[in-house]
């Protein structure tokens, strides 16, 4: 018999997962982390997914100390971002 994780068409249930991330990013981020990355998540949905999954990787490693700051989620945040590129464009 096959189980469900060696099954091609197995796919993890969505609800559940994102269930599963909140609940665990309640219990590392303090509530003002928390409003932050929500509000990051409203308008850079993919940093704040990142951001979320290497929260619970540290946490899982045992290299965070819960609760996470609002200046420690701030540090986290301008680590993962791009740096911007200035373009100087010149006019003859």
């Amino acid at each position: 018999m096959s189980s469900p994780d060696s099954d091609e068409n197995y796919q993890p249930n969505e609800p559940e997962f994102a269930a599963q991330k909140e609940i665990i990013l309640k219990q590392i981020l303090s509530s003002d982390a928390r409003l932050r990355l929500n509000n990051v998540k409203m308008v850079k949905p993919d940093v704040a997914n990142t951001v979320e999954n290497y929260l619970i990787n540290l946490a899982s490693q045992g290299r965070v100390r819960p609760p996470v700051t609002d200046d420690q989620l701030k540090q986290i945040l301008l680590s993962i971002q791009q740096p911007k590129r200035d373009f100087k464009i010149n006019r003859r």
